[in-house]
C-alpha cells in the first residue's frame, strides 16, 4: 500500500469519524461545538488531501478510492445525526436528497468504469460548490451557535440540496447515451 501525504490525510479523516460521533453525543455545552471542529476538520483535510496529492504529484489508485468513501463517510453519518438530532422534516428532506444523490451516482462511477467510461462522470464545478455549502451548512447544524446560525445553515443546507440534484442531473446527463445504448449482442 502507497504511503503519503495525500493518504495520511484521508486516514485521519477516517479516524475522526469515531471522535466525530463521540463529540455529537456528549452532554457538555462545549460538545456542539466539539463536533463542529471535528467536521470542519474533516472538511479542510478533504481539501487539502486533493490538493496535495495534485500539487505533489502523489495521486494512487489507493487515494483515489479512498477519499471518496472518507468524505461520504464523513458527510452521510453526519446527515443522519442530524435527522435524529432535529426530527424535522425540513431537514430529512434535503437529507434523504443528499445521501441519495450519493448512491446514484456511486453506482453512475462504477457502472461507467465498468465500460470505461469513468472520466465522463469526472466530478465538476458545479459538485465541488454543493460541497462547499454542504459542509458549511451541516456544520452550522452541528454546532448550534445561534438560532440566526441554525437559520443560515437551513437555508445552505436547501440551497445544497438543490446543487446536490442539479449535480446529479449533469453526471446522468453526460453519461445518458450509454445508459441509453443497447449492448451488442
Amino acid at each position: 500500500m502507497p504511503f503519503n501525504l495525500p493518504i495520511a490525510l484521508t486516514l485521519f479523516r477516517l479516524l475522526l469519524v469515531p471522535v466525530f460521533i463521540v463529540m455529537f453525543y456528549l452532554p457538555y455545552s462545549w460538545a456542539n461545538f466539539a463536533a463542529a471542529f471535528a467536521f470542519w476538520l474533516a472538511a479542510v483535510t478533504d481539501f487539502f488531501d486533493g490538493y496535495a496529492a495534485r500539487k505533489l504529484k502523489q495521486s494512487t489508485r489507493f487515494g483515489a478510492f479512498l477519499d471518496p468513501v472518507a468524505d461520504k463517510l464523513m458527510v452521510v453519518l453526519a446527515l443522519v445525526l442530524l435527522v435524529q438530532e432535529y426530527s424535522s422534516v425540513w431537514l430529512t428532506v434535503p437529507a434523504i436528497i443528499m445521501i441519495g444523490r450519493e448512491i446514484v451516482i456511486s453506482a453512475l462511477r462504477e457502472w461507467m468504469a465498468e465500460i470505461g467510461k469513468r472520466g465522463s462522470v469526472a466530478v465538476g464545478w458545479i459538485g465541488k460548490y454543493k460541497t462547499a455549502v454542504q459542509m458549511v451548512a451541516i456544520i452550522g447544524l452541528i454546532w448550534q451557535q445561534s438560532n440566526f446560525m441554525v437559520s443560515l445553515a437551513y437555508v445552505l443546507l436547501y440551497i445544497a440540496a438543490i446543487l446536490t440534484l442539479w449535480s446529479m442531473f449533469v453526471y446522468i446527463g453526460a453519461a445518458w447515451k450509454d445508459l441509453t445504448a443497447e449492448e451488442n449482442q
